[in-house]
């Protein structure tokens, strides 16, 4: 049975709606969205003007790329912007995970440098009903809405560790997904023009950037991060994870499972076990052991991995309570057979 799952953080080393409006930035942490129809950018200027981060056009489907990318994203940079890119979906044309592997390729990854967010899933009402006959939500229903949306999400979790985060509007959602509940680990780009963000989303419960206008005193769309720029900066580069579990295999035989749940690799993991009841340690493969006590080790656990430990014990009773007693960092668990 299992006796305990318990995570660790660990320090790391290290497009537009169907209305129009102008806004000064909300409050906040300022940013911009620019795309190839903003052109060239005096990203001096969005910076002297308090922009602190720029969230890029990368991608449309799986065959258009913005021409003006590489110059806007390092523009960004070089300004000392925070930046991330974003893909336009186009779910009526190939499945999410063909696109997110297609943004994954032009611009769309996650890398922790500190100054790169995770990638965002742009989906709002078809633009393009003129041209591909299709409706506000792509001719899909809202349940394959919602499978592609999670084929999409998953991929990008897959190659980066990071959650993408999704930007659409309330009332594409509701119409589109059935107003989904399934994608709270997303964080939420919301788009609505005005004053306040109004109502959200099923999926959230606050949201994490709001575009609140197309046009204003930055360049490109104006934005804002619900939070204090440290905590961008945060989700530009959060704590590595590490989840800790413990299985009672039997009254002699105990595991532990340490796995790599963040976004980070991790680096020199001790892990530290003491048996009660009066049982010894008489195996622990790849660990060092006497008597009551064992230590383990891991060089390097890069993201995605795991590592399982393994403890054979000797008791010298047949009953009353026996188990193991494993600290990896800050976690601590008892594990108590039967």
């Amino acid at each position: 049975m299992i006796s305990g799952v318990k995570r660790l953080l660990v320090c790391a080393v290290i497009a537009t709606v169907g209305m129009t409006g102008v806004a000064q930035a909300a409050d906040g942490v300022p940013g911009v969205d620019v795309s190839n129809w903003t052109g060239e950018i005096d990203w001096g200027n969005v910076a002297a003007g308090g922009g602190k981060f720029a969230f890029v056009h990368a991608t449309e489907g799986t065959d258009y790329r913005n021409p003006r990318f590489d110059a806007q994203w390092n523009g960004a940079a070089a300004a000392g912007l925070i930046r991330g890119a974003y893909h336009f979906a186009q779910p009526h044309e190939s499945d999410g995970t063909a696109q997110a592997d297609f943004f994954l390729q032009n611009g769309g990854t996650w890398i922790g440098d500190g100054r790169t967010l995770p990638g965002v899933l742009d989906v709002e009402d078809n633009p393009y009903k003129d041209r591909n006959g299709k409706n506000t939500c792509y001719g899909l229903n809202a349940t394959d809405m919602v499978t592609w949306l999670k084929a999409f999400t998953r991929r990008y979790r897959e190659a980066t560790g990071r959650d993408a985060i999704i930007y659409t509007t309330t009332s594409w959602w509701k119409t589109c997904t059935g107003n989904s509940a399934e994608f709270a680990a997303n964080p939420l780009w919301l788009a609505r023009w005005g004053s306040e963000p109004g109502e959200l989303p099923k999926s959230w419960k606050r949201h994490t950037f709001w575009q609140s206008a197309d046009k204003g005193t930055l360049a490109g769309g104006q934005n804002s991060y619900n939070g204090t720029e440290s905590q961008l900066k945060s989700l530009v580069n959060p704590p590595a994870e590490v989840r800790v579990s413990g299985t009672v295999k039997s009254r002699t035989l105990y595991s532990v499972t340490i796995a790599n749940t963040g976004p980070h690799p991790v680096t020199n993991i001790k892990v530290s076990g003491r048996t009660f009841g009066g049982q010894r340690v008489v195996k622990a493969p790849t660990c060092k052991y006497s008597g009551t006590a064992v230590k383990c080790q891991i060089k390097e656990l890069p993201r995605g991995k795991q590592v399982r430990f393994e403890f054979t014990t000797k008791p010298s009773k047949k009953k009353g309570a026996v188990g193991i007693n494993i600290t990896v960092g800050s976690v601590k668990l008892h594990l108590k057979a039967r």
